[in-house]
């Protein structure tokens, strides 16, 4: 199934993230593994001259190309959030990554129409690999060996899942027991990937990622890339991702085995 048949994302959307994607890289690249300064934002969370420059490029490329448009990124906030379009965007996705010099860090580029997310990419900039899913057609995968298709995997039973969470931290209070409760059942979980797990569950080789604490631009540029490849994406609810969701994700290859993980992270004990 890919995203939002009835209403296709306009091909000159998906030619601009790509080009978002490219400049993002040619920014960020020559800062991996260099020493930097890395600042601590008010949560916290550490953040670099790459992220801000590769934002800042991303951002002069939308102002550019489509000036009604409105921007949302992590880095330099929020401008014409109520626009009809509205691009979404996180320049590294796996900072902590980025400044320990670990190649697994990616590049988050979404666009809501009206709210609704209509095209995502999960760009790999130091592994050569790109994610992109678009309302009215499948999610692709590129890489060294050329273009194709992205396709989820069969998984009925989240005994028989691999699991990926990118950490046993992020999930506050309760969310830590009701986030155990689906780790305990899972064949084989994981620790780690930010978004490149989503990519991976694209292509088949993941079942299931389970994540609290997430900002908009972590998870919404995710929504296309999952549902064009097949599978289901949602909060811990069940309800649909969009800019007023509480930051809690739950992906699935199957939409069986999505079903079986919520029921588990809303159990209760």
């Amino acid at each position: 199934m890919s995203v939002g048949a009835e209403t296709p994302c306009p091909e000159a959307f998906v030619a601009l993230a790509e080009r978002l994607a490219d400049a993002a890289g040619a920014v960020v690249r020559p800062y991996f593994r260099q020493p930097i300064d890395v600042a601590q934002k008010p949560d916290q969370s550490p953040v670099t001259i790459a992220d801000r420059e590769a934002e800042s490029a991303m951002r002069a490329l939308i102002a550019a190309a489509y000036p009604e448009h409105g921007m949302v990124g992590e880095e330099h906030g929020a401008e014409r959030s109520s626009a009809e379009y509205v691009w979404i965007l996180d320049p590294i996705d796996g900072t902590k990554r980025f400044i320990s010099g670990h190649p697994q860090f990616g590049t988050l580029i979404g666009l809501l129409h009206n709210g609704a997310p209509i095209l995502g990419v999960i760009d790999m900039p130091m592994m050569g690999e790109r994610w992109i899913g678009a309302a009215g057609r499948s999610t692709t995968h590129g890489h060294a060996d050329g273009t194709g298709p992205s396709r989820v995997r069969s998984c009925a039973d989240v005994g028989h899942a691999v699991l990926y969470a990118t950490s046993p931290h992020m999930f506050p209070g309760d969310d830590f027991q009701s986030f155990e409760r689906v780790r305990r059942r899972a064949r084989q979980p994981m620790y780690g990937g930010e978004c490149y797990a989503y990519g991976l569950l694209a292509s088949g080789f993941v079942d299931l990622v389970v994540e609290a604490t997430m900002g908009v631009y972590d998870y919404l540029p995710l929504v296309p890339v999952v549902v064009g490849a097949g599978g289901t994406i949602t909060d811990w609810q069940g309800a649909a991702l969009g800019l007023g969701s509480d930051g809690r994700v739950i992906a699935a290859g199957d939409r069986r085995c999505h079903t079986a993980a919520l029921d588990l992270l809303k159990a209760s004990g």
